[in-house]
């Protein structure tokens, strides 16, 4: 099927003078003409006609999206699903700021009404939080509801860190150790146990000044609850391993401590798909586990081993890693085929 280029033009929302443009240009050639030199488009260039308004809404230049186009750099699906993520992220804003206005209308019908600074900050807590979160997540995330009795237990734990940072209190400290203690499990409430909200938060607030004044969840903060919260596991550690074992678990236990929010997100998204623990993609989250795993445990079967059977024993040491059973088993299972393939010889 052939289309005219007046009606293509009209169709696309566009004039006939630019696609005659393109063809100067080499961008979107005809695909034939008709018997009275009428420029006619096929299916193929339609989708490339396409491609070539989406790579324009997005901010490219003819020059550049010829470029794309002409090396396939970019497919039709590619494009399409980058379409279909931004307008659903627009449906998202559209959605939220609707939800938004209808909680400050209840919120006036209901005679209480907060003072100015509190109206701001609820608006820019909303702001950020809606480009961060989609509205089905918000629903699910404690941390973005307007509870003020949530926002005062925040505050003070806050306050309690500030205290200690400027006593020069170590993070070894029993008063350090158990106030990590509290803010993690509070996080992992307020998180509603879900690592990938962590990890989104954790983003939020080390790109977004606006929200670390807030809160006052500062880089120094976070730092001191990190250092303190592992404290309190290595003190539990330290019972289980030798003299040497602890020293290399101490020297190595942050070197890639923040990669794990990420796998045990992907973990617990494994768990959700259902996935086989011992497909391909099941093993890669396995290795990804046991490299971090050695990275502070070492290689040493008897110091993992040791590992293991502290893990069993305290439930301490299970705090604070959004680990459920579920996500455990999942893994567990994993890691015994990745064991059991390791133990078996390779087929000549």
């Amino acid at each position: 099927m052939l289309i005219q280029v007046g009606e293509l033009a009209r169709r696309a929302g566009m004039t006939v003078r630019t696609l005659h443009h393109y063809e100067q240009t080499g961008l979107l050639m005809p695909s034939a003409r008709s018997a009275a030199g009428y420029r006619l488009y096929n299916l193929a260039a339609v989708q490339r006609l396409h491609m070539i308004k989406a790579l324009a809404q997005a901010g490219l230049e003819l020059a550049t999206i010829k470029d794309h186009l002409d090396r396939d750099s970019l497919s039709l699906s590619d494009l399409l699903v980058q379409q279909i993520a931004t307008l659903d992220t627009q449906l998202r804003t559209i959605s939220t700021l609707r939800e938004r206005l209808v909680t400050l209308r209840d919120a006036l019908g209901g005679g209480n009404e907060p003072d100015l600074e509190s109206w701001l900050q609820t608006l820019e807590l909303m702001k950020m939080y809606d480009r961060w979160f989609s509205p089905q997540e918000l629903q699910g995330l404690p941390f973005a509801e307007q509870d003020e009795q949530r926002n005062q237990v925040w505050l003070a734990l806050v306050a309690e860190v500030r205290e200690l940072i400027g006593e020069g209190c170590p993070e070894d400290d029993p008063r350090a150790m158990a106030l990590a203690t509290r803010w993690m499990e509070r996080l992992e409430q307020d998180t509603a146990g879900r690592p990938e909200f962590l990890t989104r938060l954790n983003e939020m607030h080390a790109a977004e000044p606006q929200m670390r004044a807030q809160t006052g969840i500062t880089a120094d903060v976070i730092d001191y609850i990190t250092r303190a919260f592992a404290q309190s596991k290595l003190v539990i550690w330290a019972r289980y391993l030798d003299a040497d074992e602890l020293a290399f678990t101490r020297e190595h236990y942050f070197d890639r401590l923040m990669e794990w929010p990420v796998l045990v997100t992907q973990l617990h998204q494994a768990c959700r798909d259902r996935l086989d623990p011992a497909s391909d993609a099941g093993q890669v989250l396995a290795r990804q586990w046991l490299a971090l795993f050695q990275s502070y445990a070492g290689t040493s079967p008897a110091t993992q081993q040791k590992f293991r059977v502290a893990m069993e024993r305290e439930p301490h040491l299970m705090k604070g890693t959004w680990m459920t059973p579920e996500v455990l088993s999942w893994l567990q299972q994993a890691i015994g085929v990745m064991m059991t393939q390791a133990r078996t010889p390779a087929s000549r």
